[in-house]
């Protein structure tokens, strides 16, 4: 792809900042976090709000946040450092290395392979969240026993699966025979220099400058502390609690095609393996290993991966014909980290600040055709949307939340929500019902019409 040229861009962060502080203001973001490096140097990082509400302490950029699944990519990393040693291939069976894995519902197990489990296309829909699990073999138990329909063949289809995720620790910890968080401490985090991220909440309680987690209670119109999640073996996929400056250390990881500080991490063919699109999960957006990819962003490619969890909403990438990277953590939930992750890359870009990713466009379809949409979609993890008509439109309601609907494409539905598109995208049957629709990276099956 060719390289745009940026250099001699002026870049207005005075506006960013407005942009930014006015985003979390009408969201409710006590704090934030921001930085962005150029060739493996801080441009710009900054902190916003407060830490902590009670003590009205300030954000700067060495303030810890979790990351939440920004932490896949850091699990996808040290996997693809197993494959560069033969100690495995991605194309293996998870079995060859959890022979005793049994997922009910699934006969042909050796069907599923590492690859699958990175991209989260095994077929395994979302599951239950056990976060009481904090042994393997306990979570092994979880999945023979738990009632699941799979959704289609390994590779056929695409949803997010924290569960079958979190078996990549495991296939570590066996190989490594160090427990997951020891072998990532050393091996990625000390190598790295990333000396104010950790995983466990023993070792968070050791430093200073830690964000309070909240959550946005919307009847009380307020933000509520909220307790870290332990997480138990989701630790695998959310584990990390880092600072957007230690960010901009592991970015270079992937700018620097494996090399960090004349240290190699993983092979430039590791790198390349985890931005090579699997699935296709937007107009113009694919899922590879724990990242996801924009081709083509006005001439350059957005890589980035997003996190959320009580307390959390986090936004991590990288433009690799740039060479820069940017990072955003908060410290509330369900908030547009993203948003504000992609208005600091198109302020270095040069692009319109609130230039999206892609616009989905007009389509028309008469209500008669979206009515067939109507109905109860959920998923197991917690998921849940309705689709109902109002009058001649449709409207779905998310929570306590009705956004209106428009059509974009015969199987695809849009709504407004924080001023960004969200789009829904429904998987037909032979009689052109849905049966299922991909939402937020999850596939949720419709339950009732």
């Amino acid at each position: 792809m060719k390289m745009s040229n940026t250099s001699a861009l002026p870049r207005n962060w005075t506006q960013f900042e407005e942009y930014t502080k006015t985003l979390m203001d009408e969201m409710h973001i006590a704090g934030a976090a921001v930085a962005v490096s150029s060739n493996g140097e801080p441009i710009y990082a900054k902190g916003f709000g407060v830490r902590d509400l009670c003590t009205k302490k300030p954000v700067d950029p060495n303030t810890i946040f979790g990351i939440a699944s920004v932490s896949k990519s850091f699990t996808a990393l040290a996997i693809m450092g197993l494959q560069d040693k033969g100690l495995l291939s991605v194309d293996d069976p998870v079995t060859k290395y959890i022979p005793e894995w049994r997922v009910s519902g699934i006969e042909d197990m050796s069907a599923i392979k590492i690859k699958h489990l990175l991209s989260h296309t095994t077929g395994v829909p979302p599951m239950r969240r056990r976060e009481d699990l904090f042994r393997f073999r306990e979570h092994l138990e979880f999945f023979a026993n738990e009632p699941v329909v799979p959704l289609g063949k390994p590779g056929e289809y695409l949803s997010y699966c924290n569960d079958t995720f979190l078996l990549l620790g495991l296939i570590v910890q066996r190989l490594t025979r160090k427990l997951f968080t020891r072998h990532m401490t050393v091996e990625i985090l000390d190598r790295l220099n990333m000396n104010r991220s950790m995983y466990g909440l023993d070792d968070l309680r050791k430093f200073e400058n830690v964000t309070v987690p909240y959550v946005y209670n919307e009847k009380e119109g307020c933000l509520e502390k909220v307790a870290w999640p332990q997480l138990g073996n989701y630790e695998v996929g959310g584990g990390i609690r880092s600072t957007v400056l230690d960010l901009m250390k592991y970015s270079q990881v992937y700018l620097n095609l494996g090399v960090f500080e004349g240290k190699t991490i993983v092979s430039p063919e590791a790198i390349q393996a985890m931005q090579c699109p699997v699935h296709q999960i937007g107009r113009h957006q694919y899922y590879c290993y724990a990242l996801e990819v924009t081709p083509n962003y006005g001439g350059v490619t957005l890589v980035e991966h997003g996190g959320g969890q009580p307390g959390v909403s986090s936004n991590f990438g990288f433009v690799p014909e740039e060479n820069i990277s940017v990072a955003v953590l908060t410290n509330v939930s369900d908030v547009p980290a993203s948003r504000i992750w992609l208005a600091a890359v198109n302020t270095y870009l040069g692009f319109p600040i609130d230039r999206q990713r892609s616009y989905e466009p007009e389509y028309y379809m008469t209500f008669e055709d979206m009515v067939r949409f109507c109905g109860t979609y959920e998923c197991d993890e917690g998921s849940k949307f309705a689709i109902a008509p109002a009058g001649k439109e449709l409207r779905i309601t998310i929570g306590d939340r009705e956004y209106e609907l428009r059509a974009s494409s015969e199987d695809t539905l849009v709504f407004d929500k924080n001023g960004m598109e969200q789009v829904i995208k429904f998987y037909l049957d032979e009689s052109q019902r849905p049966w299922a629709a991909f939402f937020h990276l999850r596939m949720l099956r419709r339950v009732s019409e």
